[in-house]
């Protein structure tokens, strides 16, 4: 069910790449996309109650732009980003509905995903006028296809897995002179990442000023999932910018068949550590074996608690939200969503995770933040484990 481990790793090192300035220059940008709004923060205190802690509070990221998940913050301010290098302009002079006419011809973003990812690209090409090229690793959903095909992008699924559909869309890209807007890293390709990893940011921001709306409450405990760790990394950055590194415990959760963060805590120097084989997850926006260089320093060094979890602890977050205690919201929330309301039963509910919730602080004076980064982006299966009670938690 829960494998865990305490990094040992850990600093309190902050970055300068998601500091709170940086996070105003992402939120700005998203602010002038038409149908921004932030996603609601909601508070499960029936939940909290049952579980023994002081509140739930979840970041349902089902209502982003309409698109079911969070993915677009980051790919539509990296588009942003590199139309504004290209035309030689600052990023607050570009004016989104008419950048295409300062343009011979439509830039072409290519781009390797799950299926969120690209769903985010996709959208943002379109709203901007340009084109994108989207690569799927095998057995990919055909309702993430059809989504990413019906938002106009060209989407080819391939015969291998998640990070290998990576080295062929930088391959693919290189060779036609396109743009390729990946959310990882390698050497010589940093710069795209990161503003993808910053564009998650306008997330934090908006759950740090709901907070403050709540009548100044801050969590004790963030939990974040992760795949390569690009959007733990900015979550995770600008939270200890704005509250300091001391301020919170954080949970870094991945799924077992991809556990690459988890891994790393586990070796022997805390380096980087990829995990191989087909990945096969139903977390499919998580299924990454290698992580994101350009993040990790921050996971290292402020995460506290890293957790590998089985398929079925996911699908148990699911039917919690799904199905809600009396007086507490319903919250859609997909298989990479749901994770972290997985762990968090698991850990205050069950006898293999007593030990990680102590060790971790975890108790009746606990405010835990939890990101349901996405809705239902995959209905049949969904159904499946919502109705059908697909994955039960042994």
């Amino acid at each position: 069910m829960l494998k865990y481990r305490s990094n040992r790793f850990h600093t309190g090192n902050t970055s300068t790449l998601f500091s709170k300035e940086v996070a105003q220059t992402t939120r700005e940008f998203h602010s002038g996309i038409q149908g921004y709004t932030p996603t609601p923060l909601v508070s499960l205190p029936e939940l909290a109650k049952y579980l023994g802690v002081k509140a739930v509070l979840v970041k349902d990221e089902s209502h982003r732009f309409g698109l079911n998940a969070f993915k677009v913050l980051g790919g539509s301010y990296a588009l942003g980003c590199l139309l504004a290098k290209k035309l030689g302009v600052e990023l607050r002079d570009i004016d989104l509905k008419t950048v295409s006419e300062q343009l011979p011809e439509p830039m072409v973003f290519a781009t390797a995903t799950a299926g969120n990812h690209g769903t985010g690209v996709a959208w943002a090409a379109r709203e901007m006028g340009q084109k994108a090229v989207v690569y799927m690793p095998k057995g990919s959903p055909q309702a993430s296809v059809d989504r990413i095909r019906g938002l106009g992008a060209e989407c080819i699924v391939t015969h291998v897995n998640y990070d290998d559909t990576v080295r062929l869309a930088n391959k693919t890209a290189q060779e036609n002179g396109w743009e390729l807007v990946q959310d990882t890293a390698w050497e010589g390709y940093e710069e795209i990442p990161a503003w993808i990893s910053q564009g998650y940011m306008t997330m934090a921001a908006e759950i740090a000023d709901q907070m403050d709306d709540m009548g100044g409450v801050q969590p004790t405990h963030v939990m974040l999932q992760a795949g390569v760790g690009a959007m733990a990394g900015g979550l995770l950055g600008y939270l200890v910018s704005r509250y300091g590194s001391d301020a919170f415990k954080t949970i870094i959760s991945e799924p077992r068949a991809a556990d690459c963060l988890y891994q790393s805590v586990c070796s022997e120097e805390g380096v980087m550590t990829a995990v191989g084989g087909d990945l096969s997850s139903i977390m499919a926006g998580l299924a990454c074996g290698e992580p994101n260089p350009v993040t990790w320093d921050i996971i290292r060094d402020c995460g506290d608690l890293f957790v590998s979890a089985t398929d079925a602890v996911s699908a148990t977050g699911m039917r919690i939200l799904g199905n809600p205690l009396k007086g507490d919201e319903r919250i859609i929330s997909g298989e990479s969503g749901a994770l972290n309301i997985g762990v968090l039963y698991a850990l205050m509910t069950k006898v293999e995770g007593e030990e990680a919730a102590k060790m971790i602080g975890l108790d009746e004076n606990s405010v835990v933040l939890v990101i349901s980064s996405e809705g239902d982006t995959n209905p049949d299966r969904y159904r499946k484990i919502v109705w059908e009670g697909r994955l039960e938690l042994a």
